[in-house]
C-alpha cells in the first residue's frame, strides 16, 4: 500500500526517504542541528532537493559538520571549498558556514549545548500545526522571527526568518506534515 505523503514530496527516492525518516522529527544532537543550520543557509534561493543531493558531498567537504573544525577554516580551505563541484560554490554561503561555526561554539559555551538554546524558541517541545493543504504552509512565524533576530544578534548569518522556519520544520521544532500525511501523527 502506498503511503500518503505531504504533497511537496516528489517521487524522488532520496526525497521520499528524507520526508519519511528525517523531516519533522525532533533533533537534539548538536552536530546534526549544526548540519541542518548550515544546509538550510546553503539552500537559500535553491530547492531543498538540490541541497539534499549534495548532502554527502557537504559532509565530506565540511568535516562532517564539526563546528570546531569549521571555525578554524582559513582562506586556503575556503578556496578549496569554492573549487569543490560537489557543493554549492557560493563564497558568501561558505563564509557564512565558518562564521556560523564560531557563533555556534559561543552558544554552546553559553548554554551548555546548542540544543538547549535553540529549543527554547518552542518552549522545549515540538509545535504541532494542523495544515490540510500545502498552500497553508507558512514561510515564517513569530517564533522563527524571534529565532532569526536572536541568531543574528549572536553573530550568525544566512538565518533570516524563512531559513529559520525551514530549519524548525526540518529538525522537528514544528510539525508541518499535512494532516493526511502518514508522518503527521508520528
Amino acid at each position: 500500500m502506498n503511503k500518503k505523503r505531504c504533497s511537496w514530496c516528489t517521487e524522488d527516492l532520496l526525497y521520499i526517504e528524507y520526508h519519511d525518516k528525517e523531516w519533522g522529527r525532533p533533533v537534539h544532537d548538536d552536530r546534526l542541528l549544526f548540519e541542518f543550520l548550515i544546509l538550510e543557509g546553503a539552500q537559500a534561493g535553491l530547492s531543498w532537493l538540490t541541497v539534499l543531493r549534495k548532502r554527502e558531498n557537504y559532509r565530506k567537504a565540511f568535516d562532517h559538520f564539526d563546528p570546531a573544525k569549521i571555525a578554524r577554516y582559513n582562506d586556503k580551505k575556503v578556496k578549496e571549498l569554492l573549487s569543490n563541484e560537489g557543493i554549492i560554490r557560493n563564497r558568501l554561503k561558505i563564509a557564512s558556514a565558518v562564521r556560523n561555526a564560531k557563533a555556534f561554539l559561543d552558544v554552546q559555551k553559553e548554554f551548555g549545548s546548542f540544543d538547549k538554546y535553540i529549543w527554547q524558541f518552542v518552549d522545549g517541545k515540538p509545535q504541532k500545526n494542523r495544515i490540510a493543504d500545502i498552500k497553508e504552509l507558512p514561510a515564517t512565524s513569530p517564533r522563527s522571527d524571534a529565532m532569526s533576530q536572536d541568531l543574528k544578534k549572536r553573530g550568525f548569518n544566512f538565518v533570516g526568518s524563512t531559513i529559520c522556519y525551514a530549519f524548525m520544520q526540518a529538525v522537528g521544532m514544528v510539525n508541518d506534515h499535512l494532516i493526511d500525511c502518514h508522518s503527521y501523527k508520528r
